[in-house]
């Protein structure tokens, strides 16, 4: 098990977790979620040789935080790490603040990953069907007020899209839709049976995609 670490600029509490070595991968945990959901995921990716970063949203009371805020502390966390670039990847929430990392700071991204595609952002719905180990109360103010409709694609960045057929936060049309927009950078990957919360329940599943799109080995 990887302890979860706080880095605090500006004292903005930013939760992290690092696990592996190789080729970066950034994960941003999903709306009201702390990072030990994606713990299963995260091993299970660092164990084919990639160094695979889990990030969660900063504590804070501020309600002028901004998705490029947000964005600005995975960099900063890449900085202090000394990761110079990576594949950026978030779930549904996280995956949003991915899309606006690669647009902000183009030369930091290798490629865009989205565990699902959240058009609609924070809610109700989202929070009810998280079980009370993965729940992060304290970033639900913090995520609400920094959603803004989903950033455009980041020209010349390759997204994968890996999402559950089942889920109803992150609905597979979204992805599907996303890559009919853009079919020459877009790949989708549907994990079957997959709800909201698949890369902990489809843990196996979400991991080969990832494992077999980047293929690094």
């Amino acid at each position: 098990m990887v302890d979860t670490q706080i880095f605090e600029p500006d004292a903005r509490a930013i939760p992290y977790a690092v696990e592996g070595e190789g080729p970066a991968l950034i994960l941003i945990a999903g709306h009201g979620l702390n990072v030990t959901y994606l713990e299963l995921l995260s091993h299970s990716v660092s164990e084919e040789d990639f160094r695979v970063v889990r990030i969660g949203s900063r504590r804070s009371t501020d309600a002028s935080v901004s998705m490029n805020d947000l964005a600005q502390d995975v960099v900063d966390i890449m900085d202090h790490l000394s990761i110079a670039d990576a594949w950026v990847g978030g779930h549904a929430f996280g995956g949003a603040v991915a899309r606006v990392v690669a647009l902000d700071h183009h030369d930091r991204v290798n490629g865009v990953l989205l565990l699902g595609v959240d058009e609609a952002g924070p809610s109700a719905e989202a929070l009810a069907s998280i079980p009370a180990p993965a729940r992060d109360a304290a970033v639900d103010a913090v995520q609400a007020a920094a959603w803004q409709a989903p950033a455009p694609l980041a020209a010349g960045v390759p997204v994968l899209v890996v999402q559950g057929t089942e889920d109803p936060i992150a609905p597979a049309a979204n992805g599907e839709a996303l890559q009919a927009a853009a079919p020459d950078r877009v790949s989708v990957v549907a994990v079957e049976g997959g709800g909201y919360l698949f890369p902990f329940t489809h843990m196996g599943a979400t991991s080969w995609a990832i494992e077999d799109y980047l293929d690094w080995d």
